[in-house]
């Protein structure tokens, strides 16, 4: 019996020596009741949005005064070791869907945030109380710490399964939030400010969070953030349906302050440390390590395109120019358990986040940004939408699109998907290498090539935007009911990224997506040969 069933048969023991009457009796004698900051305020969307558009108009205020010596101090274990204390949840006594519980302040997370019930057209602020939690090992002391420290955020459960949150929002402007398999793994953000520009990035914050009580019953739950930043104000809506597939609807209002050299709507983020197309870094004793595999798009003109991640040595950034996209998203298609070896954090249970916009974007790029990484503990993956119009100070600019958090995107291409890439020296077995090249082989699966012949004349279609392709083929892999696609790569020279292309087809028609990537050569001094 795992955790999870262990609690769930417990609180089932327990209901069944009660009454009714009495199990509710006896909920209702746990739960204390919430204190409040303040008296309560008109609300709804528009009424934030406003706030956001009056605080983009007055000079940033940064956030006040510094935390107090004891929480500052907090080391990533003592901090770990503050639990909320469950009977505090915002709902636990409403007989609701959904229940709150809240982050405590400290280690990293710093900047203290407002939370607000929404009951009913009106907002009234949540008191922070030290009876909220249990400090264990932190070495803080209850009452002993500010009436008005505030929060660090908030997590949300979901009524089948008051042990595991489904999304929780702490931390500047990130969030996450788990599918089916309740398992965390990348994030996503409010909005990214000049990220991989080769200077300091800004992280606005949501400064303040509403959380609006649900309908009894209700199986989607409602909450609004106000950001903040020296750039930018922001007013959010997020609409949370949980399932399988967890579905966040998000309407956004972004309100400059002043240009912004590189915006980014959506950001998605994530970690890739090494997989078997990325062994640069290869001490590890565990296959592959990475949060997600590839970064998929689906373009406004119908391409399906896949691009599988790198930790590069160095800062790489891509753009793919589109207009009006119809999805892409940061995915973890490789969910074999044998290929991580990790049964600590499970990377094969990451789930993928795909963004489907609700409307049209217009002309932009889809970014990549590549940060070098030397471990698994840093975020080196970042992926957003960035418009190629520039926004202007003043004007107000809407942005609705659906996060959809689960083992798989929503959508699937009509052709065979990228299953797998690989890569390694090049030339030919058994004869000695008389220059350098680089192998890849990329294995496709899905569409239509199951039901081909191993006969069919299945054409590998590459491009490199430098060096020479040879050693071209393409054939059947029965493991997979699908294809391989094979080439080595002869660079020049230069050490500058080589950019490649690859589909197969068959009689002038593509059979699967177009597989993308960035190669880059290692120094001449490093380009050792088979011999």
């Amino acid at each position: 019996m795992n955790r999870r069933q262990l609690l769930q048969s417990a609180g089932a023991a327990v209901a069944a020596c009660l009454p009714l009457p009495a199990l509710l009796l006896a909920r209702a004698a746990q739960a204390e009741p919430l204190k409040s900051i303040g008296p309560t305020q008109n609300f709804d969307f528009a009424a934030l949005k406003g706030r956001a558009r009056a605080l983009a108009v007055v000079a940033y205020q940064p956030p006040g005064a510094a935390l107090p010596k004891p929480v500052a101090d907090l080391d990533w274990d003592r901090w770990q070791s503050i639990r909320f204390r469950d009977e505090h949840a915002l709902w636990r006594d409403q007989q609701l869907n959904f229940q709150a519980r809240f982050f405590h302040l400290g280690f990293t997370v710093r900047t203290p945030v407002h939370l607000y019930e929404v009951v009913g057209g009106q907002a009234r602020e949540i008191a922070y109380d030290s009876a909220m939690f249990d400090y264990g090992r932190s070495g803080l002391k209850r009452g002993a710490l500010p009436a008005n420290l505030g929060f660090a955020g908030f997590r949300l459960n979901y009524q089948d399964d008051w042990v595991r949150d489904v999304a929780a929002f702490q931390g500047a402007s990130y969030f996450r939030a788990v599918g089916g398999e309740k398992q965390y793994g990348l994030s996503a953000r409010g909005l990214a400010i000049n990220c991989g520009m080769g200077t300091p990035e800004e992280f606005p914050n949501f400064i303040a969070w509403y959380l609006e009580r649900p309908a009894r019953g209700a199986s989607t739950v409602v909450v609004y953030g106000l950001l903040d930043s020296p750039s930018a104000a922001g007013a959010y809506r997020f609409s949370l349906t949980p399932g399988e597939t967890l579905v966040m609807e998000v309407d956004a209002a972004v309100y400059p302050r002043r240009v912004i050299d590189r915006i980014g709507i959506a950001p998605l983020t994530s970690m890739f440390l090494s997989a078997e197309n990325d062994r640069r870094v290869d001490q590890d004793w565990r296959p592959e390590i990475h949060d997600s595999d590839g970064l998929q798009m689906w373009s406004g003109g119908g391409e399906w395109i896949w691009r599988p991640l790198n930790n590069p040595r160095g800062l790489r950034v891509n753009a793919f120019a589109d207009k009006d996209p119809r999805g892409f998203g940061l995915m973890q298609r490789d969910r074999n358990f044998d290929h991580y070896q990790d049964d600590g954090v499970f990377y094969d249970r990451r789930p993928c986040l795909w963004v489907e916009p609700k409307s049209g974007w217009g002309a932009g790029s889809i970014m990549l940004v590549e940060i070098p990484t030397p471990d698994e503990t840093h975020d080196n993956i970042v992926a957003f939408w960035n418009p190629e119009q520039a926004m202007e100070v003043g004007r107000e600019y809407l942005y609705a699109y659906k996060l959809h958090w689960g083992a798989r995107a929503p959508v699937q291409a009509p052709l065979a998907l990228t299953q797998a890439t690989r890569t390694g020296i090049g030339g030919v077995i058994g004869k000695p290498q008389q220059y350098f090249s680089w192998r890849f082989a990329v294995d496709f699966a899905g569409g239509a090539l199951a039901q081909l012949p191993s006969n069919a004349p299945v054409e590998a279609v590459i491009s490199a935007s430098r060096g020479r392709v040879e050693i071209v083929s393409a054939r059947p892999l029965e493991a997979l009911h699908g294809w391989r696609a094979m080439f080595d790569l002869v660079p020049d020279a230069r050490t500058e990224p080589i950019d490649l292309r690859l589909f197969l087809r068959l009689a002038g028609k593509p059979l699967t997506e177009t597989w993308l990537y960035q190669y880059t050569p290692p120094p001449l001094a490093e380009r050792r040969l088979n011999a």
